[in-house]
């Protein structure tokens, strides 16, 4: 089996809509797909409804969360979405990136980067507005050669000239609340140095004992030393190691199943989960 545990579709900040996305997996010859838009389930029914044959997919979500400053994801697999208190956090997680993305493009106006809210809003085609869809509408726009440049902090990195912090969950209470709605979390490439300061492996230990399951350890953004000490540290801890593309699409270059998970992992979140099923 091929199970890919992390994707994006357009219902957050993946460039390709749902129905692709379970279509490319396929056809790059996965087994099971978990698609894990940013702070939504909104891609779930038309990815079911377009599912293939042969393709499983793990209704999942990825979480903002924020330590001290700091950014932390935490994936979310087979919760009940209909569970109160976690549907009220992620509603309020998607109106604070609304309004972190219009006060973000008020500071790019103000350095001079002709982007608009509706230009932003139109490339998230409905969805939660993410950094990448300004980063989007800044290569439109001229100010920026590729998306990629955004993200620094001449612009909307952090620390950046036009970067806005927005409401996140403390990650241990998103642990908590994703397993009070019967679903399995895991930390989403928690040594990935490109993004920020990695999670220190305190921090880790005690989302262990908050009910975490797992580390998404096999992430393109870890190098060989950090997949290693994700390992050592998950074997002390008792967590599962996980491994996802964390796809997006064009963004990154469509790499559906360039890592992937262990049969044997993925039939321990089976094993754990009591919020939802796998669709297929």
């Amino acid at each position: 089996m091929r199970i890919d545990l992390h994707s994006h579709s357009s219902a957050s900040d993946g460039t390709q809509p749902p129905a692709d996305v379970v279509r490319r997996a396929r056809e790059r010859g996965l087994d099971v797909l978990a698609l894990t838009d940013h702070d939504t389930v909104a891609g779930h029914a038309a990815a079911i409804a377009a599912l293939p044959a042969g393709l499983t997919l793990v209704p999942g979500m990825e979480l903002s969360c924020r330590r001290a400053g700091q950014s932390i994801h935490l994936l979310a697999y087979l919760f009940e979405p209909a569970e109160p208190e976690l549907r009220a956090e992620c509603a309020r997680l998607r109106e604070a990136r609304e309004t972190r993305g219009r006060l973000t493009v008020r500071r790019l106006a103000e350095l001079g980067v002709p982007v608009t809210w509706e230009q932003v809003a139109e490339l998230a085609g409905g969805g939660p507005v993410g950094r990448p869809h300004i980063a989007r509408a800044m290569v439109a726009a001229g100010a920026i050669a590729e998306p990629a440049q955004a993200f620094t902090e001449e612009w909307i990195g952090t620390g950046g000239r036009a970067h806005v912090t927005r409401y996140a969950l403390d990650p241990g209470r998103a642990v908590r609340l994703v397993r009070a709605a019967g679903g399995v979390p895991v930390l989403a490439h928690p040594k990935s140095a490109g993004r920020g300061p990695v999670v220190p492996d305190e921090w880790i230990a005690e989302l262990a004992a908050a009910g975490l399951f797992g580390v998404e350890a096999d992430h393109l953004d870890h190098d060989p030393a950090a997949r290693a000490g994700l390992r050592g540290l998950a074997d002390e801890l008792g967590l599962a190691v996980t491994g996802s593309s964390d796809d997006h699409g064009e963004l990154t270059g469509h790499r559906l199943g360039c890592e992937t998970t262990a049969p044997e992992v993925y039939e321990r979140l089976l094993a754990e989960a009591t919020g939802a099923a796998p669709v297929g």
